[in-house]
C-alpha cells in the first residue's frame, strides 16, 4: 500500500513536468527533466501497421532505420553513435513507429540530428533494402511464426477489426515489398503534423530549441489516415508450429479506452503482490501447470481485451465479473489498476505509451488523468463493462491441436 502511494504521488509528480507544444515546425514536442545522468529522445510518428497501404511495408519502414541519409551512411551513423556511447532502436505498434535515441545528456545536439535526418533525408537504398532490410522483416515475421501467443494476439487483431487495427505489425512470410513502397510510404508519414518528439532527462527548452532546428526542413505533405475502428469478432483455428497449446478469448470495444476494462484486467490478472502467495484473482486457484493471462490492448478508438492460453474458468470469471463483483475485490483491482499504470511511466518506454496518444490527440500529456478516471470505476460501471464485453460476438482463436475447444464449447 505505502509503495501504492509512493508511486503514485511520483506519476503525479513526473505528470506536471510534462508540457505539449506545437513549436514553430509544427512538431508536437514533450520532455520531463530530473536531472538523471542519462537523456533520451523518441521520434514518435503515426506511422503504424493500420496506416500502412500495403502488407508489411511499416516493418520495413521500421528496420530501415538508421540506414544512409543524404548526411551520413549507415555505417558512420553506427561508429559515431557507439564513439558517443548511445544507443538506437526501432519500434512498431499499430498506430505508431517509435525511433529512439538514449545518450549522455551533453549528447542531445548529435542524436536530435540523427533521428531527424532519418525523417527528413533518408535515402532508402536498394542495396540496404536487400543486404539488411528484407531479412531482418523476414525475422521478424519468422519469430512471430514460432510464438505461439504472439500468433493468436495476431489473428485476433485481425478477426476482431478486420483493415486498420486488424492489419499485421509483420509482414506476410512471402512478400513482395520493394523499396518504392516503403518510400512512398515515408514520404507520406514522415510530415510535421504526423510527428512528435518526446524526451527523458533533457529540459523542454533545449529539446523545444533543437526539434526546430532539425525539423525545419520536415515535409508538410498530407499524413496516411485509416477508417474508425469497428468490432467484428470471429473464431479461426492454427495449426501449431510447435510451443505451447495456445487459446485465445477476446472481445473488442470501439471509443475510448474504458477504465472499467483496466480495472477488470488487473481483477483476473493472476500475478499475486507477495511472493508465494497465489493471489487473491479468480484464477489462483488453477490447477497446478495451468495459467491464464489477461490481454488488455487500448487503442486511440478501440481496445482489444481477452485472455490467452484460457479455458472455462476464463468464461466462468468473465460471467461472474458480469454478474458483480465484492467491494473489497474491486477496491483491490482499482489499486492493482493504479500501480500499473503508475509503474508504468517509471520505464522510457513505458512513458512514451502512456504519454504518445495523449500528444497525438491534442490531450493534456499527463497520467493523472488516467489516475482519477480508475478512481471513479464504480461496481456498476465494472459489471456493467463485463456484460458488454459478453454480450458481443467472442474474438476466439486456437494454435496447436485440433482437439482444443472450439468456443460454444466453452460457453460463448
Amino acid at each position: 500500500m505505502l509503495a501504492a502511494r509512493a508511486s503514485s504521488r511520483n506519476v503525479q509528480r513526473i505528470a506536471r513536468s510534462f508540457a505539449t507544444v506545437i513549436d514553430t515546425t509544427g512538431v508536437k514536442v514533450a520532455a520531463v527533466d530530473h536531472n538523471q545522468p542519462t537523456s533520451s529522445v523518441t521520434v514518435l510518428v503515426k506511422a503504424g501497421s493500420r496506416f500502412e497501404p500495403k502488407e508489411g511495408v511499416a516493418n520495413a519502414l521500421k528496420n530501415f532505420a538508421f540506414k544512409s541519409t543524404t548526411g551520413r551512411s549507415a555505417i558512420g551513423t553506427v561508429r559515431e553513435s557507439e564513439l558517443y556511447g548511445g544507443v538506437l532502436y526501432s519500434t512498431l505498434g499499430r498506430e505508431h513507429l517509435a525511433l529512439t535515441a538514449e545518450f549522455l545528456r551533453e549528447d542531445a545536439p548529435y542524436f536530435v540530428d540523427v533521428l531527424s535526418s532519418f525523417v527528413t533525408s533518408a535515402k532508402f537504398t536498394r542495396h540496404e533494402f536487400e543486404e539488411y532490410v528484407a531479412p531482418l522483416v523476414a525475422s521478424d515475421t519468422e519469430a512471430a511464426t514460432h510464438d505461439p501467443a504472439t500468433r493468436a494476439i495476431e489473428v485476433a487483431h485481425g478477426l476482431a477489426f478486420r483493415n486498420g487495427l486488424g492489419q499485421s505489425l509483420f509482414a506476410p512470410e512471402h512478400n513482395e515489398l520493394t523499396v518504392a513502397d516503403i518510400k512512398s510510404y515515408a514520404a507520406s508519414a514522415f510530415s510535421k503534423g504526423n510527428i512528435a518528439v518526446i524526451g527523458t532527462g533533457i529540459d523542454p527548452a533545449t529539446l523545444t530549441g533543437l526539434v526546430e532546428k532539425a525539423f525545419e526542413k520536415a515535409s508538410s505533405n498530407s499524413s496516411p489516415s485509416a477508417p474508425a475502428s469497428k468490432y467484428f469478432g470471429g473464431e479461426t483455428r492454427l495449426a501449431g508450429n510447435g510451443g505451447p497449446q495456445t487459446v485465445f478469448i477476446g472481445f473488442g470495444t470501439t471509443g475510448a479506452p474504458s477504465s472499467e476494462l483496466a480495472a477488470l484486467s488487473a481483477h483476473l490478472s493472476p500475478t499475486p503482490s507477495v511472493k508465494w502467495s497465489k493471489g487473491l484473482s479468480p484464477f489462483s486457484s488453477l490447477p497446478e501447470g495451468t495459467s491464464v493471462q489477461p490481454v488488455y490492448l487500448p487503442y486511440s478508438d478501440a481496445t482489444l481485451f481477452g485472455l490467452l492460453e484460457a479455458g472455462k474458468a476464463a468464461v466462468a470469471a468473465l460471467k461472474a465479473a458480469a454478474q458483480g463483483i465484492k467491494a473489497e475485490e474491486l477496491k483491490s483491482a482499482v489499486a492493482k489498476a493504479k500501480f500499473a499504470a503508475a509503474a508504468n511511466v517509471d520505464t522510457r518506454e513505458g512513458l512514451i505509451n502512456a504519454l504518445g496518444s495523449k500528444i497525438f490527440g491534442g490531450a493534456e500529456a499527463s497520467v493523472e488523468s488516467t489516475l482519477s478516471s480508475l478512481d471513479a470505476v464504480n461496481a456498476a460501471a465494472f459489471s456493467k463493462a463485463a456484460a458488454s464485453l459478453l454480450s458481443a460476438k467472442p474474438t476466439y482463436v486456437t494454435v496447436g491441436e485440433s482437439s482444443l475447444p472450439y468456443a460454444d464449447e466453452l460457453g460463448l
